[in-house]
């Protein structure tokens, strides 16, 4: 199938883009994070993917515009949801996108990573299938969690240190949150 792939960051990318190439689907990526804080933080991870694309010949649909405003007004009032909104909002673009370009199928580099929410990523992209005609494809990318580290280390590419929002810059960095 010919795949749009939501990527969340260059690292999450390498496992998911590696097994969706074996199984023989064509891949594209979409780069699309309104969550990601401070600014300079979203263009060196910009930066990032555009490096790894380059470096495994993976076709990248770019949408560079930074939605801070918009992401905090859907968020500000409930952090503890915050999440929910980040998923659905990223993976609805990405199948939105899909959809318009033609392609057949999506999925999201958010399911490599043991630190999200893998059944609410899982719920979304089914709804989301549904809603634009398209398949979502499932895969528990946790399996190559150390696989992607050792070759995102290997490639010398950035590794951030937090989800991207702002609060899970203050989860990572604040003192109160570290217990």
């Amino acid at each position: 199938m010919n795949v749009l792939l939501h990527l969340c960051c260059a690292n999450c990318a390498i496992f998911p883009v590696k097994v969706l190439r074996e199984q023989n689907h064509a891949v594209t990526g979409y780069f699309f994070n309104h969550n990601i804080h401070p600014f300079l933080e979203f263009q060196r991870r910009l930066e990032t993917v555009r490096e790894y694309a380059t470096r495994v010949e993976l076709e990248v649909l770019y949408n560079e515009e930074y939605l801070l405003e918009e992401f905090l007004g859907e968020v500000a009032l409930n952090p503890a949801l915050r999440c929910d909104y980040c998923y659905r909002s990223r993976m609805e673009a990405t199948a939105r996108m899909a959809a318009e370009k033609g392609f057949e199928a999506f999925s999201t580099s958010l399911l490599y990573s043991r630190y999200q929410q893998h059944e609410r990523i899982r719920e979304f992209g089914e709804e989301l299938a549904e809603k634009y005609g398209l398949v979502f494809v499932y895969d528990d990318f946790r399996r190559g969690w150390r696989e992607g580290i050792d070759a995102s280390k290997a490639m010398g590419l950035y590794r951030q240190q937090y989800c991207g929002c702002i609060f899970s810059e203050k989860e990572r960095y604040c003192p109160k949150n570290r217990n």
